[in-house]
């Protein structure tokens, strides 16, 4: 579209990733994933995101360009009144014991049955790409603790698998807590997973080994894909 005249301006919810695509404009905002506009709801923050984006248009200067979006979505603070885990879950242990990857398997245990009625009222789930339940995803992303563990799908590169996996867990959390009726912002469950549970807890404490894997793609999903930002402040 550029080659022919058309300019165009987009729209980043994870910078590393334009940053070595390096497209003509784009602007990166600080939101959840799947949230380009930020708050749902919400029409005048919404527009003024996409007035942003078409100023792109007007900036001088060659491509690329990659602005920054100056503020956080409202409304992001998190509040859990009138919403609950589906299953009591015991706190997130801060420091390496042998126990964690067992804590894990047991919440998977725990909300198998809240996912699976998630699944048959919606009747869809956007996991098991990678061909493996949960436990088996959790212990692959465990592996990384150790070195650069085989990828749990043939064909896939280790480094898409650990993407993959990462994103996998979090969604069969989510999956399974809004099961439960009641009410709750993806903040809300993001808070949850982040700072609740014993997932959350491997992933964070996997995040540094992760960073210097000797992979470069998990290298990279640690760089940029990870942890969100929202979340980054519980990194030790």
């Amino acid at each position: 579209m550029e080659e022919e005249g058309l300019s165009t301006a987009g729209i980043s919810l994870v910078r590393d990733n334009t940053e070595r695509l390096r497209p003509p404009r784009f602007l990166w905002v600080p939101f959840e994933l799947g949230r380009p506009l930020g708050t749902p709801d919400n029409a005048a923050f919404q527009m003024r995101v996409l007035r942003y984006v078409l100023s792109l248009l007007e900036k001088a200067g060659p491509p690329p360009l990659l602005e920054d979006f100056p503020d956080d979505a409202p409304g992001g603070g998190a509040d859990l009144t009138g919403w609950t885990c589906p299953i009591s879950l015991p706190e997130p242990v801060d420091e390496d014991t042998p126990e964690r990857l067992a804590n894990v398997l047991a919440e998977i245990e725990g909300l198998a049955p809240w996912y699976q009625a998630g699944l048959e009222r919606r009747d869809r789930t956007t996991t098991g790409v990678l061909g493996s339940n949960i436990a088996g995803i959790a212990r692959f992303l465990h592996d990384a603790f150790d070195g650069v563990p085989n990828s749990p799908k043939d064909g896939v590169p280790v480094g898409e698998a650990f993407r993959q996996g990462c994103e996998e867990l979090k969604t069969f959390y989510m999956e399974a807590a809004i099961a439960k009726p009641g009410s709750a912002s993806s903040r809300d469950l993001a808070d949850w997973f982040w700072g609740g549970t014993a997932a959350g807890r491997l992933l964070l404490d996997l995040h540094p080994a992760a960073l210097t894997s000797t992979d470069i793609g998990i290298r990279r999903v640690a760089e940029g894909q990870m942890v969100p930002r929202l979340q980054k402040h519980r990194l030790g």
